[in-house]
């Protein structure tokens, strides 16, 4: 038994629900190609108003939506150019042996060369040749119809579908131009790690098509290092590590108030809570410095005094309070979170101080890139010592 495993695939990582959205989309898909080729098509033509590659094609659309080869440039261009290779042969090689032969090698080649590899394709290229005396009889009109009609209806129907099921459809391809920074240094995160240009080299060497883009694969090298140094750490959480004594300030908290408490404090950055004391924004030191056009040249002083300064009476041309500079859009984390998900937000993410709420998105601390590096210093240490 075990000698008979060896043929067998690795089981399919997806729950139930992916399978049951990848079998609706393939349902969905063929019903709605079938009844409208099936309209458009003349009463009298002899023609299948569907052929059977398209259910191949079905099944990278739905089943593989983010796969390079599901692409809409790979799905209508493949099956096209094939359809067209296809006709070419069956009227320039009379053996009909040779003719599929020829089609099937020549589509590849073609779709190689046209970025538009859709496996569906050789199928459809071996159907022009082998399809009998009405796609014959039909010439190049068999590539327009039913092939590109067929084609782009179930294009149509995956564009909709996959992205209502929120898998985003067509899926960015991301090349390695993408990738390159030039001189530039790659972010702290990545600088100990692998970057895109190790996974170029590789994939260049590797010399094989994957069915599999490169940023997924990218994603899914860099969830596993992630998941490699949650085990390596330990469980240690941000509410582990978190500071509990933060100082806060509320929307109408005046703009003086606020740069008093980060002077008085030494710190720089103050959370914005609402009267549930859930995170709402954050003020930061370059929050006042942006709104107040600060800068390193003379009159920084005054400019600073006369910003946070309340402005007498009911009326201002200038905030006056928190909430009109803060930043609202903050980024949080939950108190039960690993300690590992803070390095691309305080490494990657330009942030210097992230508020930890719990699951009613109430403020519980705050977690600074100090603490975040003493995290991992003790969890190295726990780890030498149980290596030792």
């Amino acid at each position: 038994m075990s000698r008979l495993n060896r043929f067998l695939p690795s089981p399919l990582a997806i729950d139930g629900l992916e399978r049951l959205r990848a079998c609706s989309g393939a349902l969905l898909g063929i019903i709605i190609t079938a009844l409208v080729s099936r309209y458009a098509l003349d009463a009298g033509s002899t023609l299948p108003f569907l052929i059977a590659p398209m259910g191949a094609s079905a099944v990278l659309l739905f089943a593989l939506p983010s796969s390079p080869l599901a692409q809409p440039w790979s799905l209508v261009g493949g099956n096209v150019v094939s359809a067209l290779v296809g006709i070419l042969c069956a009227r320039w090689i009379s053996d009909p042996t040779a003719a599929a032969s020829a089609a099937i090698a020549l589509a590849i080649a073609t779709m190689i060369l046209l970025r538009c590899l859709h496996p569906p394709g050789g199928a459809i290229a071996l159907t022009a040749v082998l399809g009998g005396p009405a796609i014959t009889s039909a010439g190049f009109g068999f590539a327009l119809m039913p092939v590109g009609l067929n084609s782009l209806l179930l294009l149509a129907v995956a564009l909709i579908f996959n992205n209502a099921t929120r898998r985003p459809y067509p899926h960015r391809q991301v090349s390695s131009h993408d990738n390159r920074h030039g001189t530039q240094d790659a972010r702290p995160s990545v600088r100990l790690g692998f970057t895109p240009a190790d996974l170029d080299d590789v994939l260049k060497h590797y010399n094989q098509v994957l069915d599999v883009s490169r940023d997924d694969l990218e994603t899914l090298f860099l969830q596993t290092e992630m998941h490699a140094y949650r085990r390596r750490f330990g469980e240690i959480t941000c509410a582990d590590i978190m500071s509990q004594d933060v100082v806060t300030v509320e929307y109408g908290t005046d703009l003086e108030e606020a740069w008093t408490l980060l002077r008085k404090h030494n710190i720089k950055a103050l959370p914005v809570l609402d009267r549930a004391r859930r995170v709402i924004g954050i003020i930061t030191v370059y929050d006042f410095m942006k709104h107040a056009d600060l800068d390193l040249h003379a009159g920084f002083d005054k400019k600073l005094r006369r910003f946070i300064r309340r402005t007498p009476g009911l009326y201002s041309d200038k905030p006056e309070a928190v909430g009109q500079i803060m930043t609202r859009n903050v980024k949080t984390i939950q108190g039960g979170s690993h300690v590992v998900e803070l390095v691309p937000l305080l490494s990657g993410s330009g942030l210097h101080h992230v508020p930890v709420v719990d699951h009613e998105r109430r403020l519980i601390g705050i977690v600074t890139q100090s603490d975040l590096v003493a995290a991992l210093y003790r969890g190295r240490l726990n780890d030498q010592r149980e290596a030792a």
